[in-house]
This record gives structure tokens, C-alpha cells and sequence, in this order.
């Protein structure tokens, strides 16, 4: 089967508003003969003659009445979709945006990413849900709006970046603990018991690699799947936490934070969201709040 000419639903909708093939191809800019033609044509497609004439007149046949409001409907909806998006709203725009975020995103932008929608759009609501691996099927299946983290390899080619601020690793203890005087070289680093962040569950890191390069080896006490759970062991405990700088700085309030002794790689913390979203506006509203607010914080 053949299908259907859609145009001819804007044709409809006119001929049965008007009553009137003459009127129809007047408000059409078609000519009489071009609109009786256009007429015939619906009626084969339909299987209804749809106008009869009554009189000097035309009326509508039962199905022509059924399908009035019906098409008007439609051909609005059409109308909708091909013309510009209006200028978007934020005083009334009423939605729930899911970001799924990396450990200790939300402790620490959170709050002024909170009071920034709120002030802006309070209508809006952000619901943050976990991000434990980089699969980017959430994404891809509109489970989620936006995420942040670290771009990997596993990464799908059609997902949009933006990074949104570089991050260094940095050790942290407990305050009083002995790492908190002197200065911390690789040694002393190395002599003491560690927490080990690992989403995988892996046992060693990068910073153990570098370890090695010196000839030190650490004591891995714990592993744990984020940086919150490490820095409340490391908080409780003489455990020692090494967590990025700026995607902790909430979390590692009240706590004595040093420099890596040793070479430990710079990470890039990036947003990231599906194509299909890239033009929306109350998306790309969205993504500059997050951008500005990540912009905006320091570390002390």
C-alpha cells in the first residue's frame, strides 16, 4: 500500500472549515479547478465524498464531521512541529531533570547548582542519581538528561562533551594525624595505610605504578567504590584517602589535605549528554547552569 499524501490533510482541514471549494482555493492561492481536483483526491483516499451539494452549497457528509476536529487537531500539531521553538520560559517551565553524577559531585556542587535553578527556574527539579560505571546507555535511552565524569574509551561516538574544569589528585587524613606535620615525601607517603577508590574493585592504581617507579610499595587496608566512603574511613581512622582536589572539597572539610609526593595524573571532569538534546532549551539552560557553577568554585 501506497502512502498517504499528508499535505492533503491541510487541504481538508481547509475544505471543511470553508464549506466551499471557491473559498478553499482562495485561502489555498489554488485555483477552483486545482482545489476540485485536490477534493476528488481525498475522497478516494477517504472512501467519502465528504461534501455533498445541498442546494447551491456544499455540507458535510456524518464522516466529514468526525473527521473535522480530528484533522484541525492534527494539522496544528504539524503547524507546531515546523515552527521556531519560542523563546523558552524559565519562570514557567515545570520539569524534572535527571543527572546521574560521580561520587561527590553532588556534595560538593550540588547545593549552588540547587540555588541557582531554583532562583532561575522554580519550577524545575533536579533528581541526581548514581553513575556507577561509563556505560552511556542511560544517556542513549533517555533514562538520563545529563551526566558528569571522566570521558573514557567505553564512551558511545554520538554523545556530546563539554569539560567543565580539570582536577588533581591530592592525599587526606584525619586532622592530628601524623602526615599533618612535615613534610610528606614518598616514603613516608608509602609507610602509611591507605583506602583505595575503586569502582571496579581493582586492587591497585596508578599512584601504586608510580609507587613502584620509586621502589615503594603501600598498604592497602580497604577498597571502596567511591570517594565519600574513603574520606569517612580516612576521617574515623589513620587511613589515608587520595581523592581529587576540586570534586571533594565539601567532603574533605574539617580534614588535613596534602599534595601527592608522587606523579599522579590530572583528570578532566567533563559534562556529557545525547544529541538529541544538543538544540532544546531548557537543556542547553541546563548545561550552562552546571558549566557556571563548576566554573565558580574554588579551591581554598
Amino acid at each position: 500500500m501506497s502512502k498517504p499524501d499528508l499535505n492533503l490533510l491541510a487541504t481538508l482541514d481547509v475544505l471543511l472549515s470553508e464549506g466551499s471549494v471557491a473559498r478553499a482555493a482562495r485561502r489555498l492561492r489554488l485555483s477552483p479547478s486545482a482545489m476540485s481536483r485536490a477534493l476528488a483526491r481525498l475522497r478516494e483516499v477517504t472512501g467519502d465524498p465528504l461534501l455533498v451539494r445541498a442546494g447551491r452549497g456544499l455540507v458535510p457528509t456524518p464522516r466529514a464531521l468526525e473527521l473535522g476536529e480530528r484533522v484541525g487537531r492534527l494539522v496544528e500539531e504539524a503547524e507546531a512541529v515546523l515552527r521556531p521553538q519560542e523563546k523558552l520560559d524559565l519562570e514557567r517551565l515545570a520539569r524534572t531533570f535527571t543527572l546521574r553524577t560521580s561520587d561527590g559531585f553532588v556534595e560538593n556542587f550540588g547545593p549552588d547548582l540547587i540555588a541557582r535553578v531554583g532562583r532561575e527556574a522554580p519550577g524545575v527539579r533536579l533528581r541526581f542519581v548514581p553513575k556507577p560505571d561509563r556505560d552511556s546507555g542511560p544517556l542513549r535511552e533517555a533514562t538520563v538528561d545529563l551526566e558528569t565524569g571522566v570521558v573514557g574509551e567505553t564512551i558511545s561516538p554520538e554523545v556530546r562533551t563539554q569539560a567543565l574544569f580539570r582536577d588533581r589528585f591530592v592525599g587526606v587524613v584525619r586532622l592530628g594525624h601524623p602526615l599533618c606535620e612535615g613534610e610528606v615525601t614518598p616514603a613516608r607517603y608509602a609507610a602509611g595505610r591507605h583506602v583505595l577508590v575503586s569502582r571496579r574493585g581493582l586492587d591497585k592504581g596508578p599512584l601504586d605504578e608510580a609507587l613502584e617507579a620509586l621502589g615503594l610499595e603501600r598498604e592497602i587496608v580497604t577498597i571502596v567504590g567511591g570517594f565519600a566512603a574513603a574520606l569517612a574511613l580516612a576521617r574515623a581512622t589513620d587511613l589515608i584517602a587520595s581523592v581529587p582536589e576540586r570534586h571533594t572539597g565539601a567532603l574533605r572539610a574539617g580534614m588535613h589535605s596534602f599534595p601527592m609526593p608522587v606523579f599522579a595524573r590530572e583528570i578532566t571532569v567533563s559534562m556529557l549528554w545525547h544529541p538529541r538534546l544538543d538544540a532544546d532549551p531548557a537543556h542547553r539552560w541546563l548545561r550552562a547552569c552546571v558549566r557556571d557553577v563548576c566554573a565558580g568554585q574554588r579551591v581554598d
